[in-house]
């Protein structure tokens, strides 16, 4: 085996160990894309269940372009065959099965659950069936069949009757029962394939398959043969193990059949081809001589041999032979015509003489003897003796000549195979024959009867096939004749050639091809108003009428939308939409109106017109301004013409002062609404400073005047600021600032830096301390204040002579502290109790609290039993409802066939 081949043989199986029982390979199909497709006339009688019956006027299939779960599955396959592996029809099979998640089962039409037991043709089309229907189908077959066989129902390959399935395997038989798992093809196990790959016989391919369990023929064997010989033998080169029977496109040159001849023919498969070179031979007997082939050298005269016979009395009456002509026939042992008297010392050209005693030959009856004496020529054919004879099924017995044979009047009253009707024969012995009408019950399609004699058991699946096409036919696809209710009509990419009626007939864009009548026109109307306006509505012209369907009528049809024109009326009045103000003309109040309706309106709001006051506005609602004689009409926000009689005048005001201040400030004017300015405002305000330490109180006229720069620079105390670093446990060391303290990382204090058993001590600057916090990854704020600088010294000596201690002076401490805990406690200072108080001595565990644990730990065990029981009584419930669940679909399958 090539190095490549059984790397990737190795690589797809050390992903998983092949298994019987479980798969845990995930894989999705890919979406499918329609296969080339035949001419609609002639369907053939395809099974659903085959991709390969799907046509349509798509391209082929395009490995390519599918996603990564199907290239999963061929990736194995794929790293020994490289990019140019022949995959077409592995592709359709498992495109076919991703897109028809449940296609119809060939026998019974229902619908092929991904949870259902299958069979698959492994001989020639791989159809897939229901498990119970191809064991019904088997059963039926063999035993109304005279040889113990059944067929495919698809491709009718005949199978033993000891080949009838009897359990569910997955495509590659290695699984039984595979479960169904949504994350992989269904029926498969999801392991690799492992099939052997039999693509060429001659060639003795001795590999196995590379993809994962999958419907479908295994593809050709990608391995690499490095020395495979051409037809003809005279050139060898490496080649794939499916492909390594090739031609060399040179001369044949084996020699042909006659072996004086060469063959001429381009390299190529199988016997040579007979020599054609033209010459002069004869016959085998000699007398005649023809121009012929050289394969056809040998051949035979019409004439008669003629030649004479050893005896030397008699000639040869054979045709044209080769050859000696061989004994007289009539040598030998010669008897009387009966054969009772031998003449041994007889020639040949003398006749032999009658015995005179009874012939006694059988006549043709085979029961009786002839009863004449010993004659030359045959005996006579008719026996004629009188004998009782009885009739073929025993009803009538009578004295009739041998030769005569007596049949009754009776008619055979019993059922022929089929079960449905009467033999009807006249003296039937028993043996019925096949019954001769057709069936004529309606099939499952439910669209034809069947055709087929009259028998038992359920018909045969129709084997016509619907084609499902688009209304100009140029895009269809062919199912099962009784399926095509479930099926959606194809969505034909090709354009609608009918014309359309309407004024738009150049502007409108063509649309595909489609069922019924072709949609309304969607451009606008354009026809212009008095109003000035065009007709904005959808176009409302004739349009065509509605086609027919062409072979399929959807079972579902869209409700049409709703069209506000109805085609071939005139235009309605103008909709067209314009903004009109209410009475006040206020700001989005416009009412959206359509032209031909149009009129002012009240709005919900108020006046809002400025009062005489000049700072406030009406607060009536919406009305028609009075414009005062004295007043100018560009002063108010509308003024209508005095004539109007609704018009109302504006309210007084009489509220306080709302004017902003200048510079702007937060508290109101104490004055009356007035026009002049306002007073200045002499409220204090109070801010704090930068760092929080005072508040300062300023006026507000003054405080607002101030500029940005200024008001923060009166904001500051002058002292230094007191706000705390963020990274250190320092405060700010600057004078009162705003914004962020700019010694954050350039803190210049001291700090006292340890090492980590806090023996070394060392004086470092805090920002040296911060940068070598950053430089071993710790974040500084994360840093316990009192733990500031603890670790950054490594330990030194004296740290190890602290720890390292004498082992009998160790063990003279632990019994001084086993001795005297209390004084040892006393002795102790703070620092060191509060640092050995983390690390105590393990309290021992008391005689109940052990018993206390193991009570828990029986107890959990009991609930988990209790638990796995439960549960266990609850899927064996489930598992019988599902049981009596399918015998009762079983049961009202066969009361649907007429089995029960």
């Amino acid at each position: 085996m090539p190095s490549s081949y059984a790397a990737a043989a190795a690589a797809s199986s050390s992903r998983k160990p092949v298994s019987t029982t479980t798969t845990a390979h995930t894989a999705r199909i890919p979406a499918p894309r329609p296969a080339p497709a035949p001419s609609p006339p002639n369907p053939s009688p395809v099974s659903d269940s085959d991709p390969s019956s799907y046509s349509s006027s798509g391209d082929e299939t395009d490995l390519s372009a599918c996603d990564p779960a199907t290239k999963s599955i061929l990736s194995s396959y794929l790293s020994a065959a490289g990019n140019g592996a022949d995959l077409s029809k592995v592709g359709i099979f498992l495109n076919s099965a991703a897109r028809r998640r449940s296609p119809p089962c060939l026998i019974c039409l229902d619908p092929i659950r991904p949870s259902d037991p299958v069979w698959s043709c492994s001989a020639s089309c791989f159809a897939l069936l229901h498990l119970h229907c191809i064991q019904s189908w088997a059963h039926q077959s063999a035993t109304a069949a005279p040889s113990p066989t059944w067929g495919c129902p698809k491709c009718r390959v005949a199978y033993p009757k000891s080949q009838t399935p009897t359990s569910y395997h997955c495509f590659c038989s290695k699984t039984v029962d595979p479960p169904a798992d949504p994350w992989i093809l269904p029926h498969s196990c999801g392991d690799v394939c492992g099939r052997p790959l039999n693509s060429n016989a001659d060639s003795g391919c001795e590999h196995t398959c590379l993809l994962l369990c999958h419907p479908g023929p295994c593809p050709p064997c990608p391995a690499v043969v490095p020395n495979a010989q051409c037809f003809c033998g005279a050139h060898r080169e490496p080649r794939r193990c499916a492909h390594q029977r090739y031609s060399c496109a040179g001369k044949c040159n084996r020699h042909l059949s006659c072996e004086l001849h060469r063959c001429p023919v381009e390299c190529h498969d199988g016997p040579c081809p007979p020599c054609a070179v033209m010459g002069d031979h004869k016959c085998e007997c000699g007398e005649t001589t023809l121009k012929r082939l050289c394969s056809e050298r040998v051949f035979q005269c019409k004439s008669e041999c003629g030649g004479m016979l050893e005896c030397g009395k008699h000639r040869c009456e054979r045709g044209c032979h080769g050859g000696k002509c061989g004994e007289c026939p009539l040598r030998g042992r010669r008897t009387c015509p009966c054969g009772k008297k031998d003449y041994p010392r007889l020639e040949c050209d003398v006749e032999a003489a009658t015995c005179g005693s009874t012939c006694e030959k059988v006549l043709g009856c085979g029961r009786h003897k002839c009863p004449e004496r010993c004659h030359r020529g045959p005996c006579d054919v008719t026996c004629r003796l009188m004998i009782k004879k009885s009739c073929r099924c025993g009803g009538l017995k009578k004295e009739l000549p041998c030769h005569q044979d007596l049949t009754c009047e009776r008619k055979c009253q019993r059922l022929r195979a089929c079960g449905r009707h009467a033999c009807k024969r006249r003296c039937c012995v028993g043996d019925c024959p096949p019954c001769a009408e057709t069936c004529d019950r309606r099939l499952r399609c439910g669209n034809h009867k069947c055709l087929s004699p009259c028998h038992s058991g359920a018909c045969s699946p129709c084997p016509l096939m619907k084609t499902i096409s688009c209304f100009c036919g140029k895009t269809y696809f062919e199912v099962p004749c009784g399926t095509e209710k479930n099926q959606k009509p194809p969505k034909c990419s090709k354009r609608c050639n009918i014309d359309r009626l309407c004024r738009h007939k150049l502007d409108c864009r063509p649309h595909k091809c489609h069922y019924g009548a072709c949609p309304p026109c969607k451009l606008i109307c354009g026809e212009e108003f008095s109003c000035g306006h065009k007709c904005k509505e959808r176009c409302h012209g004739s349009i065509p009428p509605p086609n027919p369907e062409y072979t399929l009528k959807p079972m579902k049809k869209k409700m049409e939308k709703h069209i506000e024109c109805t085609p071939g009326t005139p235009c309605p009045p103008c909709q067209e939409i314009v903004l009109v103000p209410c009475f006040g003309q206020h700001l989005s109040q416009e009412r959206a109106m359509p032209c031909s309706r149009s009129r002012q309106f009240p709005c919900q709001n108020l006046c809002g017109n400025i009062l005489h006051c000049g700072n406030h506005y009406c607060t009536k609602t919406c009305h028609v301004l009075e414009v005062p004689s004295n007043q100018p009409k560009a002063d108010t926000i509308l003024s209508f013409s005095t004539e109007k009689t609704f018009a109302e005048p504006c309210e007084r005001c009489n509220l306080r002062c709302q004017v902003v201040r200048d510079p702007p400030c937060s508290h109101p004017c104490p004055l009356p609404c007035h026009l002049s300015d306002c007073p200045p405002c002499k409220v204090l305000v109070k801010r704090s400073c930068h760092c929080g330490a005072m508040v300062h109180a300023f006026e507000c006229v003054h405080y607002n005047s101030l500029k940005a720069k200024e008001q923060v620079k009166a904001r500051a105390c002058g002292g230094p600021c007191h706000r705390k670093l963020s990274n250190c446990p320092h405060l700010c060391s600057e004078i009162c600032h705003p914004g962020q303290c700019p010694s954050v990382d350039h803190c210049m204090k001291k700090v006292n830096v340890r090492c980590a058993c806090t023996t070394l001590k060392k004086e470092w600057v805090c920002q040296d301390v911060l940068k070598e916090y950053r430089r071993s990854g710790r974040d500084p704020k994360e840093v316990p204040k009192g733990q500031f600088g603890v670790g950054l010294i490594p330990c030194g000596g004296d740290c190890a002579k602290k720890v390292k201690v004498s082992d009998p002076e160790l063990h003279l401490r632990k019994v001084q502290e086993i001795k005297n805990p209390a004084a040892e406690a006393a002795n102790v200072p703070k620092r060191r109790k509060k640092r050995d108080r983390g690390v105590q001595e393990p309290v021992g565990v008391s005689t109940w609290q052990k018993i206390k644990r193991y009570l828990l730990i029986f107890l959990a065990v009991l609930i988990a039993i209790a638990v796995l029981y439960v549960l266990g009584k609850v899927v064996y419930q489930v598992s019988d409802w599902m049981n009596e669940m399918e015998a009762q679909k079983a049961r009202q399958r066969l009361l649907r066939s007429g089995r029960l």
